[in-house]
């Protein structure tokens, strides 16, 4: 039985992902922010599917807790075959760049991408020696970026920087666990129907009915989550730093 290790997978793109994955058969290990009593009904459902399901609140940014976390997940399952790293937050406040404060900047890229690096370095290390110890071990690493990784929003640029690096945080471990055909992948989600997205709500709705997307509709957590099990399930085993962009055809450029 493979196991996935889903960051922020309680809530959004992340529960969307974890219900997919329990439902093609994963055994799940959850992390996020909220105590487990405020996300039992969520965790219930999860194990109504028959998977096993290991949730630990974590703090990504904290070395300690990411150190807590991976402890924790050892002990149940011994190994972890797929790592999703999509935890992640919104800016504190949506300045222009010229007004943003450094705090701000540095309290979301911690949590945005320098907790998802240093988790990724621990895993990768466990995958490896789990894939030197047992030569049929299969394990890959996927990263939820966002079209921010290259498309500028000057009112929420640490955002955008965030996801830029992720994005090549993916490349470079792609590179990097090659020797070991352990696959690293991309996926670029675009306007996804989520809490995160609850205050700007109104604004998309318009810009989505006047054309802004290819597919005039809301992206649903649904829609990322299949795109994840496709790749936990290595349908793309040849494809290691590849990106898949799940925004109903928003980067497309047009005349």
């Amino acid at each position: 039985m493979k196991i996935a290790l889903v960051t922020g997978g309680s809530r959004g793109i992340g529960y969307g992902i974890s219900l997919e994955l329990a439902r093609a058969g994963f055994n799940l290990a959850l992390c996020g922010r909220r105590p487990e009593n405020e996300i039992s009904g969520m965790l219930q459902e999860l194990r109504e599917t028959g998977r096993e399901v290991l949730y630990c609140p974590c703090d990504i940014s904290s070395a300690s807790d990411r150190k807590r976390l991976l402890k924790t997940v050892v002990k149940k399952f011994a190994r972890i075959h797929v790592l999703v790293n999509n935890a992640g937050v919104a800016p504190r406040s949506r300045k222009d760049i010229l007004n943003v404060y450094e705090k701000d900047f540095e309290w979301l890229l911690k949590i945005n991408l320098q907790g998802p690096f240093f988790l990724t370095q621990s895993v990768a290390n466990q995958m490896i020696d789990c894939k030197t110890r047992d030569s049929e071990f299969s394990g890959c690493i996927i990263n939820i970026t966002s079209i921010s990784a290259s498309v500028a929003s000057v009112n929420r640029g640490e955002y955008c920087i965030s996801k830029a690096g992720l994005a090549m945080m993916t490349k470079l471990f792609a590179a990097r666990l090659g020797d070991y055909d352990i696959p690293v992948y991309e996926i670029q989600p675009g306007i996804i129907k989520t809490d995160m997205t609850a205050a700007v709500s109104e604004k998309y709705d318009k810009l989505l009915s006047e054309g802004l997307t290819v597919q005039k509709r809301w992206g649903y957590p649904v829609d990322v989550a299949r795109a994840v099990v496709s790749l936990a399930k290595c349908d793309f085993p040849y494809s290691t730093g590849s990106v898949f962009k799940i925004d109903g055809g928003l980067t497309i450029q047009r005349l």
